[in-house]
């Protein structure tokens, strides 16, 4: 498990390396000693806490989650990510903005969150939930909707708030990824709902005339 120091350092540490050309994905993660998977998570989430839809990239990140939380759920111990997303390269302004990001979100929610509820975050049962809820969120996250609002950042909140929970371990945080969850399936519920009846509506239009 890592802490919070550990993390911006390493965000810090990844953009003193990005000095001169982009540094990938992969190459950062292998400066590590050692990286679980909320570590890895966490890091790779921060890019998608945005309002605004990332496109390709985003499909490409739902994978990436998924993938994990495949893993989480088999009790794989140590997180293995697609060759594609390894691949990817940040520049040493963009590591830098990861850190500032992560810094900021991490400083509000250490705030709110602390030891509690051991029952719901800590051994299998903890493991297993973690992985659900990574499986999830990458699987709702990969949907190729186009330039749906927030198709990002509500799954991602639910990646974030699971990450914290085991950081922290913290059952309550496990709960309110869960709770992102749900929210995040009822708003894209909702879009192909709207979806398909507008295009009833509109099919029922034309073949009037």
């Amino acid at each position: 498990m890592c802490d919070y120091a550990n993390l911006v350092k390493s965000l810090h540490q990844f953009a003193e390396k990005a000095k001169g050309q982009p540094l990938s994905v992969g190459e950062a993660l292998d400066t590590l000693d050692e990286a679980g998977y909320a570590f890895i998570c966490i890091i790779l989430v921060l890019p998608f806490l945005q309002p605004i839809p990332l496109g390709p990239f985003t499909v490409l990140g739902g994978v990436a989650f998924a993938t994990l939380g495949w893993q989480l759920l088999r009790g794989h111990e140590s997180p293995v990510l697609p060759k594609q997303v390894l691949a990817i390269e940040f520049s040493e302004n963009t590591w830098k903005m990861l850190a500032k990001v992560c810094l900021e979100i991490l400083g509000l929610c250490r705030k709110i969150s602390k030891p509690r509820y051991p029952f719901i975050a800590a051994g299998v049962r903890g493991q297993k939930m973690g992985g659900f809820i990574l499986l999830a969120a990458g699987g709702l996250m990969a949907i190729p909707f186009g330039v749906l609002p927030f198709n990002n950042f509500l799954p991602g909140l639910a990646i974030l708030f699971y990450c914290i929970g085991e950081l922290e371990d913290d059952g309550l945080m496990y709960l309110i990824a869960l709770f992102w969850l749900v929210v995040t399936t009822i708003y894209f519920g909702a879009f192909f709902f709207a979806l398909w009846y507008f295009g009833e509506k509109a099919l029922a239009y034309f073949k009037i005339f």
